[in-house]
């Protein structure tokens, strides 16, 4: 059996937070299922020591001159194509059995079909193909019900048709200069890494798309203890994603001055003004500070409302850009979180009375933890998508 034999994995995935986390998660899964794993990166995870995973430069994710980040298409489909033709060297020289390339870096996909190799998608989040049976993706729309509802979302996605059929051209477009027939083939299975409890039912699923449940992964070993005193313990998760709201841990102290609850943030950067003494914030391991919160408030990234619905406990959501906007509308839908658009200290603290003052939210989180094992193998797709 394939899976009885030591094989090499290459996982590539961009430099942020979001992305490259689940990549080397997946990655230390390989290595302790015997398999030898080695992560393309930014260069701010090079420097890592993990067990078992090797980490290379990705190389060509510098923008070159000419690129419009603003255009979002450019950034996925050209740059990937770049992306592709810069690593091929490297990829062809490590030559794995496989190649997992994150949903955003494109390119990885791109490399592996110019070498032969088969490749798999890997999606940090829910599936976020368009379907026939759902209003379009970043919408934060429940599926619409009865008649209007339907009109309703059949009008958005014709509305959003024209963009996906121009992302379409592009992509061919940029396959053909690099080498690729315009048809884009697809990667022979998707990991799509989240909770059920966040995915929603589709008519069209695919069937070589796999919900593997969240890969989450600590960069980290400090503890960051929580202030003492036994008044609620609310965690504060900024979004490290450049679309992330500002001012987060502040605002959530102005916010519960005088409640006699306590604050700990965990965060990268230091606050940007001095905090009061019944509150903390440095660098420090979530999954441990998860087990003593009563609530988190958080900005919707995937990687931390997964980790917080899988430790069971509710939270108040600040969306930024991005999938933020979906992901706190079905969390929210789903009964663990309150959303708060935008972000004021009133309606934080009144988010965060709500979520402590009923037990719903908690007996939600806990519902959409107890759904994390229904979940397939990441290794095992990863297995049956070599021959």
């Amino acid at each position: 059996m394939w899976q009885a034999v030591r094989v090499r994995v290459a996982v590539v995935a961009g430099p942020d937070a979001g992305h490259a986390i689940p990549a080397i998660a997946l990655s230390l899964w390989l290595a302790d299922a015997g398999h030898d794993a080695v992560v393309f990166t930014g260069e701010r995870w090079l420097g890592l020591e993990v067990p078992g995973v090797t980490f290379a430069e990705l190389k060509g994710l510098a923008p070159r001159l000419g690129d419009d980040d603003g255009d979002a298409g450019a950034k996925i489909h050209a740059r990937a194509a770049h992306i592709a033709s810069e690593m091929l060297p490297d990829l062809g020289a490590l030559l794995p059995d496989l190649v997992v390339a994150d949903v955003l870096t494109a390119g990885g996909g791109m490399a592996a079909e110019r070498l032969g190799i088969p490749w798999v998608e890997l999606s940090p989040h829910p599936l976020y193909l368009p379907s026939r049976g759902l209003p379009p993706i970043g919408s934060g729309l429940d599926v619409g019900t009865g008649v209007r509802g339907r009109v309703r979302d059949a009008a958005l996605r014709a509305m959003t048709a024209r963009s996906l059929r121009q992302g379409e051209r592009e992509r061919s477009a940029a396959r053909v200069g690099i080498g690729l027939p315009a048809r884009d083939p697809g990667p022979r299975a998707r990991l799509i890494a989240t909770l059920p409890a966040l995915e929603v039912p589709r008519p069209d699923w695919p069937g070589h798309a796999h919900v593997v449940g969240p890969l989450l992964w600590e960069p980290t070993a400090e503890i960051l203890d929580p202030p003492q005193g036994d008044g609620p313990l609310v965690m504060v998760a900024p979004s490290t994603a450049v679309t992330g709201v500002t001012g987060m841990v502040e605002t959530v102290c102005d916010a519960l001055d005088g409640a006699g609850m306590r604050v700990a943030a965990t965060m990268l950067d230091p606050p940007q003004q001095a905090l009061p003494s019944w509150a903390v914030s440095g660098r420090g391991r979530q999954d441990v500070l998860l087990r003593q919160a009563d609530v988190v408030v958080c900005g919707g990234g995937h990687g931390m409302l997964a980790k917080t619905l899988s430790a069971g406990v509710p939270a108040v959501i600040v969306p930024g850009g991005g999938d933020q906007w979906e992901l706190a509308n079905r969390a929210a839908r789903q009964g663990s979180a309150v959303v708060v658009r935008p972000l004021e200290a009133a309606a934080v603290r009144s988010a965060i009375d709500t979520v402590l003052s009923s037990p719903d939210f908690a007996a939600a989180a806990r519902a959409a933890a107890d759904g994390a094992g229904d979940v397939e193998d990441p290794v095992a797709v990863c297995e049956a998508a070599v021959d």
